[in-house]
C-alpha cells in the first residue's frame, strides 16, 4: 500500500476493532470506497499474530506503524 490514511487513536480503554472500525467508517466518507488493508504496530495484535481479519479487512502488523496509529488504505494488486 502507497497511499491510505493515517490514524491515531490510543484510547486504552476502546477495543482495536472499535478504533479500526472508526478509521475505515472516515476513509469510507472521505474517498467512496472501502479499505481492505490496515497496518499497525505488531504490538496492537495478539501475541504471535502476524495477522487478523476483521469482516473484508486484513489487519497486518507492520513495524514500521508506532503504536497507537493505523495506516489505512487499499492494498497495491500485484
Amino acid at each position: 500500500m502507497h497511499v491510505g490514511i493515517l490514524w491515531f487513536d490510543n484510547d486504552a480503554h476502546t477495543m482495536l476493532s472499535v478504533k479500526i472500525q472508526k478509521a475505515l467508517d472516515y476513509y469510507k466518507k472521505k474517498f467512496g470506497r472501502t479499505p481492505d488493508l490496515c497496518l499497525v504496530h505488531p504490538s496492537m495484535l495478539e501475541q504471535g499474530q502476524s495477522q487478523v481479519e476483521l469482516g473484508r479487512l486484513i489487519i497486518r502488523a507492520y513495524r514500521s506503524i508506532l503504536s497507537g496509529h493505523f495506516w489505512i488504505g487499499i492494498e497495491d494488486q500485484k
